[in-house]
């Protein structure tokens, strides 16, 4: 099974209450296909860097089975920058400073290579970019995904509605589906949501877990507590890649498959934001990936 990822690859500044990491690697693009590489190769990837991207991490990539056929290298640029700071809870941010370079042009390519591919999952880019990817697709893949922000909501949402109507699965924020719908309550809003086009709707509570919706049937998945949390930026784009890697690895698009999708990119999440960058996703094992996913299966297991 393929994968095909697209999205930033990039570098962060991040300060939380643990400390600061400064010029990191950072990006959805490079979540999602490390978590997704834990489950399925290769993970083809779409993104563009500047040639300040260091060759080491380009390398570790390789090394872990992700494609880089359809990683475009901008000579004499920079790489897409973003710089955040964190508040106690972890869930209010600042952004401090955004720099596009790169990705101010980006025209997505799809190697012929990538033109069939199975799975793919659209990381937050603007729907334009997403749409582009869609149009160069030989046939549709088995299970569309795609996750967006209310930057999008607020500039184009236009473009926004009309790639909804081509994806499978989005995965948002709960206030994100709150704008997106007009509803305040979540059942209601998934409601107006499938109704724009994706099947199942993935909510993502942070601290508080996700919520997984299709047409009536509505699954909860907890996080699961952490003694330390470092850096949350990358946990939803690694939730999202251990879900398509899941998918991926399976081939079962069934509800209760789903279900454990989003335990598995809950649990790949968990590792994400132990410490910055991406610097927890290496070394993993797949022991210790099914020993996390069975700590949230003891979490929530009861007998009535």
């Amino acid at each position: 099974m393929s994968l095909l990822a697209v999205g930033t690859v990039a570098f962060d500044d991040i300060e939380t209450p643990s400390g600061r990491a400064e010029k990191v690697v950072g990006g959805a693009c490079t979540y999602i296909s490390l978590a997704a590489s834990h489950f399925v190769k290769p993970v083809q990837i779409v993104s563009v860097v500047g040639d300040d991207f260091p060759t080491d991490v380009l390398d570790y990539l390789r090394k872990r089975g992700v494609d880089l056929e359809g990683l475009q290298i901008k000579q004499g640029e920079k790489s897409f920058f973003w710089a955040g700071k964190y508040y106690r809870d972890l869930n209010t941010r600042d952004t401090l400073d955004t720099q596009l370079n790169v990705l101010a042009t980006f025209d997505p390519v799809l190697p012929q290579a990538y033109q069939n591919a199975e799975y793919l999952m659209l990381g937050n880019l603007t729907p334009q970019v997403q749409m582009r990817v869609l149009q160069q697709l030989k046939r549709r893949p088995k299970l569309v995904a795609l996750d967006t922000m209310n930057f999008w909501m607020n500039t184009a949402l236009g473009d926004l509605l009309n790639v909804l109507k081509k994806v499978d699965v989005l995965t948002i924020n709960d206030e994100e589906a709150r704008q997106l719908s007009g509803e305040h309550s979540l059942v209601k809003a998934a409601k107006l949501i499938h109704k724009m086009g994706p099947k199942f709707l993935i909510i993502k509570k942070g601290e508080h877990g996700a919520l997984l919706f299709q047409q009536g049937e509505v699954f909860f998945a907890p996080a699961l507590p952490l003694a330390e949390v470092t850096d949350p930026t990358g946990a939803g784009d690694t939730f999202a890649g251990g879900f398509m890697g899941w998918m991926s690895k399976t081939g079962d698009l069934s509800f209760d498959n789903m279900k454990r999708g989003i335990i598995y990119g809950s649990a790949m999440a968990s590792f994400c934001v132990e410490k910055f960058s991406i610097e927890r996703l290496k070394g993993l094992t797949p022991a210790m990936i099914q020993k996390r996913v069975q700590q949230f299966a003891d979490l929530v297991h009861f007998k009535i």
